[in-house]
């Protein structure tokens, strides 16, 4: 029986209304759902079987498909069918296994994977004919792909990764400030009492440590990682493969509580807060003002239902910030807010909430790297 939604419902739609959507049609899949592809309040996409190395990014605009512009813009493709790696610094587009025929009232967007964002990998999802990325009206009959620059790592993927994840959403259930207030007064959002800041949550930085040692253990206290260049290539589909001192080098906390950003180096850092979602709602972070500083964080910013949230396991967690400095070296100081998580009302609660239950890599974190390194 189709989904229906009354006008007053609004919000993002849980795994079973996800599943529900493919029976009828609505997400279309070349081959079968992996078992663990529909997440608590997001699907994951998967890469096709061929991918094209393009001279540019591009958008498509009205009346363009995507294939059209790679016809004009292709430099090469290649099989992904038995892996392929993709260099940094250079941009590809892949086909994505799953496509839509979204109802009118049902719109989708998309962001990377917690895991792509921790290895500077960018990507965007884009659909026919439109202005932007990671956006998609409610509607849209087409095919999605990826485009994809590593930054730092060359990768290895293959026919079925998983680099971006898609959410579905019926209206807009985006909490206002004074919403989002008193939820904050009822679950404490965050572990502290003032946190909201208009109609989100401020997430600071932390250059500190998490355990708040003495002085005198700073040296040992690490506050973040910056990533190595000229690399060995990670493999998207291994985990806990790879030694950390091969890509990352530690940041130690400093005396004056700063670290200065150089430009173009990649960062891996976490937030002063410890975070949670509770079962009814989504959240995705945001930057918190482009004009506080030359520095873009958090390329992954979709958070599900349970993330942190005791009931599932979380007991509060760190967000992850993956930062990195623009044109000129920037410093950053401690407590200093570079982000704002944003809260979404579910269309109903999901059956299995993120967490250890059903395999999430990142529940109760602190400062951790992607699931590929021990």
């Amino acid at each position: 029986m189709p989904l229906t939604f009354a006008a007053s419902q609004q919000g993002i739609l849980p795994d079973r209304m996800i599943a529900a959507l493919a029976e009828q049609g609505a997400i279309r899949a070349a081959r079968p759902f992996a078992a663990d592809q529909i997440q608590p309040a997001s699907l994951d996409l998967r890469l096709g079987a061929v991918a094209y190395r393009v001279r540019a990014s591009f958008l498509p605009g009205p009346g363009i498909t995507v294939a059209q512009r790679i016809a004009e813009l292709k430099l090469h493709e290649f099989s992904l069918s038995t892996g392929a790696v993709l260099e940094t610094n250079c941009v590809y587009i892949v086909p994505l296994i799953e496509s839509l025929a979204l109802p009118s009232n049902i719109a989708a967007a998309t962001n990377p994977k917690s895991s792509t964002g921790r290895l500077d990998v960018f990507t965007r999802v884009i659909a026919d004919e439109t202005r932007g990325f990671d956006r998609i009206a409610g509607g849209y009959l087409g095919p999605l792909y990826a485009e994809i620059s590593p930054k730092t790592f060359p990768v290895l993927v293959r026919e079925g990764s998983r680099l971006s994840q898609l959410r579905l959403r019926h209206g807009d259930g985006a909490l206002s400030g004074e919403a989002l207030r008193a939820l904050h007064a009822r679950e404490r959002l965050v572990d502290r009492a003032e946190a909201v800041m208009g109609d989100g949550i401020a997430v600071s930085i932390d250059l500190v440590g998490a355990q708040r040692q003495s002085d005198d253990s700073r040296s040992n206290r690490i506050v973040g990682y910056r990533a190595k260049r000229h690399t060995a290539v990670i493999e998207i589909e291994r985990r806990a493969a790879y030694d950390v001192g091969d890509f990352w080098e530690p940041i130690a906390a400093r005396a004056d509580r700063t670290l200065i950003l150089d430009p173009d180096e990649f960062y891996i850092l976490a937030s002063t807060e410890a975070v949670q979602v509770p079962p009814n709602f989504a959240a995705e972070m945001v930057p918190f003002d482009p004009l506080v500083g030359e520095f873009r964080v958090h390329y992954a910013g979709f958070f599900d239902p349970g993330f942190g949230y005791a009931g599932a396991g979380g007991l509060g967690s760190r967000a992850v910030l993956e930062v990195r400095s623009r044109e000129v070296p920037f410093i950053l100081e401690h407590g200093q807010i570079v982000g704002r998580l944003v809260y979404e009302k579910m269309l109903a609660p999901p059956d299995q909430l993120y967490g250890s239950g059903i395999g999430s890599n990142y529940q109760a974190q602190g400062l951790k790297l992607s699931k590929h390194f021990r």
